[in-house]
């Protein structure tokens, strides 16, 4: 159990001279004993074969550790058994394998695939498991294999790139994007990230793949959603631009496919007459695939069972979408979208006002584009593609309102005056005339309150149509007012030529049967005439000049009139006393004049008419005749009557408040007023401001007046006296009152007209009608009151018949509120009124 030869290299690994190794023996190198030694060698004698390989640490003389590797085999020999040893130190192989393991270790829990390659035969020599499920292959399926066979790259291309990596091997390792070929034929996209390693062998290239099919998509989408947010801001540039609709719908086609990559893009109006979707602007590759959708896009209820997307889209009111075309069954044409490789599409509603009026197709390329957030931006796309068919429709509807009359769709004034002047120039260049004419409707206003206003709207379109018809061309008749239409001629050879064409046309208008609620009904016209160029140099001088012509025919009662140079002095002189009128109220130059009423019986003043007069700084007291129809055509008659029905009341109170025996004061009501349905409300507020107040007012309203409206008349007048005001009926007899209106009727007192009053005395048919009045005013409960009386023999017939009181000169005409406070409130009385003229 010695050794009986050692050679140099046991020495050196050993750290010991051969002199101190035999002097060890086996037993002191290995560090076992002799019987474990004898175990090992007789069973290596007894079975002829070889131990195996066996690794030691060993510690060598300087202290060091070393690892070896024993082979030992049996040799027969004359002299006996030998045990050859041979010790191999590999204590850098196993540091080798040890960084090997753990390599192989840290591999398989990277969350990297990693790969190593042998450069010289290009084939996987080492993978970790993250590669395996990366490529859905064993460990043993890849070694041996090429990268070529799961990565989308040729042999050249990559022996290309490995080559440039070992050149520059000092650089940071490479990094690459491209894509793996999954097992069961996925690509699946890979970040690589590859640098070079020099082994005994040669180069080795070390390379990790990540997966990066998620970041992808995210980046995928990040481009989508910037493809969107480009089309939203290219089409929110194009809006505030534009300004025509289909400009608008080209341009925002165009955008999409431009801006946005759609493949198509296309905008359909819903024709709800047609009941069909009917493309109007497209854009794109594939735009002959629009023609084919117009057949497919119907909207009746028998399309149903085959709506299209875009159909769904109008029905629901809501986006519509496929995001595989190919493969989606409720996609209409699908062969042609996959010849023009469309793989998702959407179909956007157009909502003006809560209706569907459109729809916005985008067809894209990709497979599943259309998801949550690129939705949302699209639908808001919509929404401002919708806004601004909106607001253009709103712009035109009031560009149209600006020039045309919406009722009769002619001309109004302003285009009217347009087209004039424009025929004007022509006429001035060819040294011809031209006629202007307005024409007015008699008895519209019965027609429309009669009727209804319906009625009164059908006529004038009925009209228009005949004025038209006539004419030849509507660009020469306009709507100017009301109940007033204009014409232009716009070349006459003298006034003669007009004369007979007024004369022709207002016959055969007059001929003329218009139907009205299935009755047909012939209608008259009164026409102003003004001609150029001795009438008006300018377009609106012209139509006022016909105007005023209108104005002096329907005074005179003819049928037309040419424009004279008076009629319009006349009219500027209503219009100057019309601007002094107005100034008047608010310089406080209105006044009330008081006339009392008369007992017939007693003699006592029982009331008051107030009476308005407008004291002109400059001419003095101007008669009411003179201003009152001015109020009443102005309208002013709405504010200087409610000054008067607050004065009266005002007086009254101050005359109360005075301790004067205060009577109570009538003030006449002007149509305009009785018809404005704000009045009871006003006489409401004029009462209101103290509990005596009603008790003072009484209101004189004219017969004909209260029959205009007999309705709104009894309405309004039982509001009135339900406040405890008194209503009188004034100037009865002139008007047409029914007996079962009348009885109707909410008032307190008639007043008979003062041309009865004169009558009364020419014979006896004006006493018995007289006397029927007062009879049939007692019948009904109501109070007398004559008007005008100014003789004694007028008061005693009145007194006889037994009318109640009696208004007029022969007691005393209307007087200033002062004058009449002094002669009939202070210096008499009270009751006792004093008699005077």
């Amino acid at each position: 159990m010695r050794f009986v030869h050692v050679n140099d290299a046991a020495c050196r690994m050993q750290g010991r001279t051969r002199e101190e190794l035999l002097a060890l023996g086996p037993g002191g190198v290995l560090g076992a004993s002799r019987a474990e030694l004898e175990c090992v060698y007789d069973a290596m004698i007894a079975s002829g074969v070889p131990a195996e390989p066996a690794e030691m640490l060993r510690t060598r003389r300087d202290g060091s550790q070393v690892w070896v590797e024993l082979r030992r085999h049996a040799q027969a020999s004359g002299e006996g058994w030998t045990i050859v040893t041979m010790v191999r130190d590999i204590t850098e192989q196993r540091g080798r394998d040890e960084k090997l393991r753990r390599f192989r270790t840290a591999m398989d829990v990277s969350g990297d695939g990693i790969v190593l390659i042998d450069r010289a035969s290009m084939r996987y020599i080492d993978v970790n498991q993250t590669l395996c499920e990366l490529t859905g292959r064993t460990r043993e399926e890849l070694i041996g294999t090429t990268p070529m066979e799961i990565f989308n790259a040729d042999r050249a291309t990559l022996e290309r790139d490995y080559d440039a990596i070992i050149a520059d091997s000092n650089s940071p390792a490479s990094k690459a994007v491209g894509e793996y070929r999954h097992k069961n034929g996925l690509v699946i996209p890979v970040e690589t990230r590859r640098r070079p390693l020099h082994t005994d062998q040669g180069w080795v290239i070390v390379g990790t793949a990540r997966d990066i099919t998620e970041r992808k998509a995210a980046e995928d989408r990040i481009i989508y959603l910037n493809r969107v947010y480009a089309v939203l801001s290219g089409i929110n540039t194009l809006i505030v631009r534009v300004q025509d609709r289909d400009e608008l719908f080209r341009e925002a086609c165009r955008v999409a496919v431009e801006s946005g990559g759609f493949r198509l893009a296309w905008i359909g109006i819903a024709d709800r007459e047609s009941m069909k979707l009917v493309p109007v602007a497209s854009f794109g590759d594939d735009v002959g695939l629009v023609p084919a959708l117009e057949s497919d896009l119907a909207l009746d209820e028998g399309a149903m069972v085959r709506s299209t997307l875009a159909v769904r889209a109008i029905r629901e009111k809501a986006p519509a979408i496929s995001n595989d075309t190919q493969s989606d069954p409720k996609v209409a044409l699908g062969g042609k979208h996959v010849e023009a490789r469309i793989r998702s599409m959407a179909m956007l509603p157009l909502i003006v006002s809560g209706e569907a009026v459109g729809v916005l197709g985008l067809y894209a390329g990709e497979i599943e584009f259309f998801h949550a957030e690129e939705m949302k931006l699209l639908t808001e796309l919509a929404g401002d593609i919708a806004f601004a068919i909106d607001h253009i429709a709103k712009r035109e509807r009031l560009e149209y309102l600006a020039y045309y009359d919406v009722l009769t769709g002619l001309a109004n004034r302003s285009l009217f005056l347009e087209r004039v002047s424009q025929y004007m120039r022509s006429a001035a260049r060819g040294g011809h005339k031209l006629a202007v004419f307005l024409i007015d409707l008699e008895r519209f206003k019965n027609i429309n309150d009669s009727l209804g206003r319906p009625a009164g709207d059908a006529l004038l379109g009925q009209v228009a149509d005949w004025l038209t018809a006539g004419g030849g061309d509507a660009s020469l008749v306009a709507r100017v007012g009301a109940d007033h239409f204009a014409v232009v001629m716009p070349k006459v050879g003298g006034d003669g030529d007009v004369t007979r064409f007024l004369e022709n046309r207002i016959e055969s208008f007059r001929e003329h049967q218009f139907s009205l609620n299935d009755a047909s009904f012939r209608i008259a016209i009164k026409v102003g005439v003004a001609l150029f160029p001795e009438d008006g140099a300018e377009a609106d001088t012209l139509l006022r000049n016909a105007e005023a012509a209108l104005k002096k025919a329907k005074a005179r009662g003819e049928r037309y009139l040419f424009y004279k140079q008076k009629m319009t002095a006349t009219g500027a002189g209503k219009l100057t006393l019309e601007n002094k009128l107005r100034l008047a109220l608010d310089n406080e130059e209105y006044v009330l004049h008081y006339q009392p009423k008369i007992d017939l019986q007693t003699g006592r003043m029982t009331s008051a008419e107030a009476l308005i007069r407008w004291n002109d700084p400059a001419t003095g007291l101007v008669p009411p005749g003179h201003f009152i129809p001015i109020l009443e055509e102005t309208g002013l008659i709405h504010d200087v009557g409610r000054w008067a029905l607050r004065k009266a009341i005002a007086d009254y109170l101050r005359w109360k408040a005075a301790g004067l025996p205060a009577v109570r004061i009538a003030v006449n009501v002007s149509p305009l007023q009785l018809r404005d349905r704000g009045f009871v409300a006003e006489v409401g507020q004029s009462v209101g401001i103290d509990p005596l107040a009603p008790g003072g007012l009484e209101l004189e309203i004219t017969e004909s007046l209260i029959m205009e409206d007999v309705k709104h008349s009894i309405a309004s007048l039982q509001a009135i006296r339900d406040m405890k005001v008194t209503i009188a009926i004034d100037d009865f007899g002139t008007g047409f009152s029914s007996l079962s209106y009348l009885a109707k009727l909410p008032v307190d007192t008639l007043k008979i007209d003062r041309s009865f009053v004169v009558d009364m005395t020419s014979g006896p048919n004006g006493l018995s009608l007289v006397s029927t009045i007062i009879n049939l005013a007692h019948s009904l409960k109501l109070k007398v009151v004559a008007e005008g009386v100014e003789t004694e023999e007028q008061s005693r017939l009145l007194r006889l018949l037994g009318c109640n009181e009696m208004q007029g000169y022969l007691f005393s005409k209307p007087v200033p509120a002062a004058d009449f406070e002094a002669k009939f409130l202070v210096s008499s009385p009270a009751g006792e009124p004093e008699k005077g003229k």
